[in-house]
């Protein structure tokens, strides 16, 4: 497969608020720190990377989907990201955990397994950053029961 590369350029607008713009077919965002470095207008770097993780996992999780012909009838995810200061007390991103809620036809349960031990290995952004971010992921059904745990394919915390 052939490399592909991607550009992403930000402006200040004013204090620490940036506005980035992706190409001409996709609208702009404005991003910003919380208080009390910038006014909190937009979501800062660190909630955006935990965006594009939970976007990329429900999207690699939807394709499979897709692929196996189960039509999902409903999937949210939340991704929990945890704070942290390192050894210099800087702060840093010490994990991310991300629960994806996902609604199927029961009729679909059986071929379910095959898209849950893939999934997580096609998401670009996750396995980048798994490198150096704990992440975890489980996906659960629409009545709360895990069906699947990365911890048991992952082992991480």
């Amino acid at each position: 497969m052939e490399d592909k590369e991607m550009s992403v350029s930000m402006e200040l607008v004013k204090d620490y608020e940036f506005k980035v713009t992706f190409d001409e077919r996709l609208a702009e965002l404005l991003m910003d720190e919380p208080p009390p470095l910038g006014a909190g207008n937009g979501p800062n770097a660190s909630t955006v990377l935990s965006a594009a993780v939970g976007n990329c996992l429900s999207a690699s999780l939807l394709f499979c989907l897709h692929k196996i012909r189960v039509k999902p009838t409903a999937l949210k995810t939340t991704v929990t990201t945890k704070m942290v200061r390192d050894e210099k007390k800087r702060l840093r991103i010490g994990s991310s955990h991300v629960t994806i809620t996902l609604g199927f036809d029961p009729e679909g349960r059986d071929r379910l397994s095959r898209c849950l031990d893939l999934f997580e290995d096609y998401c670009v952004v996750t396995q980048s950053v798994r490198g150096g971010i704990d992440v975890s992921v489980e996906v659960q059904d629409e009545k709360g029961e895990v069906i699947y745990d990365s911890r048991d394919k992952y082992g991480n915390p």
